[in-house]
């Protein structure tokens, strides 16, 4: 069991309204995109001919994946699958239904926290991954926007997983790991609008 930290809220189901701002508040106000451009790049630099992106989702990396030719399999629990590309497949992230060995890569993107034992999760990840393949995962800091810290829903709490723990829980599974930091200014917020739309996606009412 991963030491210490909360969970932010699995809410997609009960809050589909909460992820799609959260996707347009990326999309509209981020100076560098998502992280998923930087994980496609690794996938192919890599050679990965085929991934699993477990909690993909509504499929965002699977088809920035497909549109690079690679063969993408996105798992996850919540209606949010409905709109992934095929093939994709609902199912328990610390419970992959496929063999030992037969892709060669995984994608955990922003899920992570999501879960009390991140580490099954990675175990999964790990078993499913062919021996030399890449898991790629990310997280953001529990320290993300301090400019919003008085009105975000447990700003500064340690999760689960985040950037202050991931490597520690990362080094447990994995031989290898390669950390990435974006520690600069991300996000642009222009208007009242904007900062409405941040907010919500970043999970308040």
């Amino acid at each position: 069991m991963a030491e210490g930290g909360g969970l932010l809220p699995g809410d997609y189901d009960d809050d589909p309204g909460r992820f799609a701002a959260n996707q347009e508040a990326t999309r509209r106000f981020s100076r560098v995109g998502d992280v998923h451009p930087v994980v496609v790049r690794r996938f192919a630099d890599e050679t990965c001919g085929s991934v699993v992106d477990i909690g993909g989702g509504n499929g965002v990396l699977a088809r920035a994946l497909g549109d690079n030719g690679v063969r993408t399999v996105v798992v996850d629990r919540a209606e949010l699958l409905k709109e992934a590309p095929r093939p994709a497949v609902r199912a328990d992230a610390t419970r992959l239904p496929f063999r030992d060995g037969c892709f060669d890569g995984a994608a955990a993107l922003w899920m992570l926290y999501h879960l009390p034992d991140p580490l099954l999760v990675l175990r999964e990840a790990q078993r499913v991954v062919r021996a030399g393949g890449v898991v790629a995962v990310c997280t953001s800091s529990r320290f993300n926007d301090p400019e919003l810290a008085p009105v975000l829903p447990g700003w500064g709490t340690p999760l689960t997983f985040d950037a202050e723990n991931a490597a520690g829980l990362l080094g447990a599974v994995f031989e290898d790991v390669d950390v990435q930091r974006w520690d600069e200014p991300l996000v642009d917020i222009p208007d009242r609008a904007a900062l409405k739309l941040f907010l919500r996606g970043r999970g308040l009412s």
